[in-house]
């Protein structure tokens, strides 16, 4: 099955207390589809300039990742974003953000990807979302994600936007600040009024938890003492269980389904921290992925036999 992931493709400059590179494959479609082409044939949609080169497309179709629809602009210069990392890595600070191409970004979907199983929405103006979503009837499954920017200064737009996915994938801050409601529960609750069937919250170092009519399902993060640098692990999440869902988009899309996704984003996503960029998913082998899903699986089951409780 087909997955079609438009968003941003980046170069970044990361600075933690691992280290800094002045210059790193990245944003959000890039790191999304490193994750995702794991489990589903991948196409990205996105715009780069003359200093996007043979050595980046390299990245992407060393993965298998179909670049077909990846819009090059004569004369411009690719998205960058630097940023630093305090020691406690929850903490970022963004120091520059040159947004070149990628202002001006309205995506040119071929058929092959407007034809797509599953279609995710990465963080974009909600209007640019929108239309994306417009051109693609054919997906069984849609996500998206937005930021604190899109909430506050594009609300109705995006509220808009919201109603039309089946998923909103979006990071605890954002789903309190989009809902005005400080509980996890009711802020879910409030989304999935708006029109999604599934909310995934992500919860950094604390794991993600989705929430669906049927109920909640959480998740820990993948225990790793090695994060070196956090960017991308958001994106690498969302490719690794929108991935999941594509690979098995001819089924009916259950919660059971849904919590597995959930498990192959998380240990995906947690590969990601372990080097700068995309460096790690760059070398990071099927084989490695099982291992780690089947190790989450391990940590998160225990035995729900009743005892006696004294009354």
């Amino acid at each position: 099955m087909s997955l079609t992931v438009v968003g941003s493709i980046a170069f970044d400059a990361v600075e933690t207390e691992a280290g800094k590179r002045d210059r790193l494959l990245g944003g959000a479609a890039v790191h999304f589809s490193l994750a995702s082409s794991f489990l589903a044939e991948t196409r990205i949609v996105g715009p780069v300039g003359d200093d996007f080169g043979e050595a980046e497309y390299a990245v992407l179709h060393n993965r298998g990742v179909i670049t077909d629809d990846i819009e090059h602009v004569p004369g411009g210069r690719t998205f960058f974003w630097a940023g630093r990392y305090e020691r406690d890595v929850n903490i970022r600070h963004t120091l520059q953000t040159d947004l070149n191409v990628f202002e001006h970004f309205q995506p040119k979907l071929s058929p092959a990807s407007r034809d797509a199983d599953v279609l995710f929405l990465a963080n974009i103006q909600p209007d640019v979302q929108r239309a994306v979503r417009e051109q693609c009837t054919r997906a069984r499954f849609t996500a998206l994600d937005t930021m604190n920017l899109w909430i506050e200064i594009a609300r109705e737009s995006l509220i808009k936007t919201i109603g039309t996915v089946d998923c909103l994938i979006v990071n605890d801050g954002e789903v309190r600040q989009l809902t005005d409601e400080p509980n996890l529960v009711r802020a879910a609750r409030a989304v999935m009024e708006l029109g999604p069937r599934v909310v995934v919250v992500k919860q950094g170092e604390y794991g993600s938890a989705m929430y669906t009519r049927e109920g909640v399902f959480g998740i820990p993060a993948y225990p790793t003492a090695d994060v070196v640098d956090p960017t991308g692990a958001g994106d690498t999440f969302a490719g690794g269980f929108m991935g999941y869902v594509a690979a098995h988009a001819d089924e009916e899309i259950t919660d059971e389904l849904l919590r597995r996704a959930m498990a192959y984003g998380t240990a995906l996503a947690s590969f990601n921290v372990e080097a700068f960029g995309t460096e790690r998913m760059q070398t990071l082998t099927a084989e490695e992925v099982n291992e780690r899903v089947a190790e989450l699986q391990r940590v998160t089951v225990f035995d729900a036999s009743p005892v006696p409780l004294r009354t």
